[in-house]
This record gives C-alpha cells, sequence and structure tokens, in this order.
C-alpha cells in the first residue's frame, strides 16, 4: 500500500523523529496519536513503555500499541479511510470531547510558515479536534516536508507549539519557524 511505501521510503530520518518523539512522553502521560507513516514509528517506541495513555484514530499504531497491556488504548470510532487505515468522521470527532491529552503527535504531507501542516489528501477535521484536546501539539515532519504545502490544511502554524524533524531543514527555514512561534528539534 502507500503507506507501506511510504513508510519504507525515509525511515532513517523518521525513525530518528520517532524517537526523539517518544522520548518527550512520561509515565503517566496521555497521548494523542494521529495517522500517519512517522506516527506509525512513534508507537513502535511508545509500546516499549507502560503506564501511558494512546487515544488513537490509526488502525496500525493501534494494532502495534494492543500488544502492551500496560497502555490504556482508547481508539476513536469512526469512518475508515482505507489509504492511511484510519478512522475519520463525526463520530471519531466525538470521541474526542472532554478529552485532554499531554501531547498530540501529527504528521503532515507539508509544512510552511505561512500554511502550518497540510496535506494532500481530502480535508478532515478530526486532527484540529485533536490539537484542541492536547496540551502540547507536537508535528513530528521530516525536513522533505518544509516548503512543500498540499491543498488541505491541517493545522495553522499557531496551532502547533514544537516541530520535531530531522537535520536536513536548513538553518534559514529553522529561523523562519521559530520567528513564527515553533520550538524546533532537529534530530
Amino acid at each position: 500500500t502507500v503507506l507501506e511505501d511510504r513508510y519504507a521510503l525515509a525511515q532513517t530520518p523518521k525513525s530518528r523523529i520517532a524517537k526523539q518523539a517518544s522520548s518527550l512522553v512520561f509515565s503517566g502521560a496521555s497521548v494523542i496519536l494521529d495517522s500517519g507513516s512517522t506516527t506509525l514509528l512513534i508507537a513502535e517506541e511508545l509500546v516499549k513503555m507502560g503506564n501511558i495513555t494512546v487515544i488513537t484514530n490509526s488502525l496500525p499504531a493501534a494494532d502495534v500499541l494492543s500488544t502492551n497491556k500496560d497502555i490504556t488504548l482508547v481508539l476513536c470510532g469512526g469512518t475508515l479511510r482505507h489509504k492511511t487505515r484510519s478512522l475519520h468522521g463525526a463520530i471519531a470527532e466525538a470521541a474526542l470531547n472532554g478529552v485532554t491529552a499531554d501531547f498530540l503527535f501529527v504528521g503532515a504531507d507539508g509544512i510552511d510558515p505561512v500554511n502550518g501542516i497540510t496535506t494532500f489528501n481530502e480535508g478532515y477535521a478530526i486532527s484540529a479536534v485533536m490539537a484542541k484536546a492536547a496540551k502540547k501539539v507536537i508535528a513530528v515532519v521530516d525536513s522533505t516536508k518544509y516548503g512543500r504545502s498540499g491543498f488541505n490544511q491541517v493545522l495553522g502554524i499557531d496551532q502547533i507549539d514544537c516541530l520535531i524533524t530531522d537535520d536536513g531543514l536548513d538553518d534559514n527555514a529553522r529561523v523562519v519557524l521559530q520567528k513564527a512561534g515553533l520550538s524546533v528539534i532537529l534530530v
């Protein structure tokens, strides 16, 4: 599938990003994990932990996390989007009502200081609902996606607290993103 192809294509920077992202998660933390290839790698890191709660709309991430009985796993219901094997729509969004989590990890097809994080997929509102439920929104996006802009905005730049990306991001891009208010972590 397309997801597995993307996953295999850029595994090294994405795996470094995933390791850094998961290192922020502490015992007792609650994490919202959006769907995508980088967030699936984060799930593979989080499954090694215990005493955390993970809320996700990603079936592949849920499958990975379901093997650890010391993780409280909450799946959003909703309508399956086959391309990403993730759940969306009113039911998925309603599952997040009243939820507060420490972190949201969200990927993207593109990131830029004007449009924030964007996707080439159809627009889905679940990422915005996830962001409202999270105390800290962390974009996990490899450097090849900087300056790319998909046609659907996922989150505005002002909705993102931190970007974890690989060291392929040039200094000018880092400064521009920091001026836009993001904390930038390079791995």
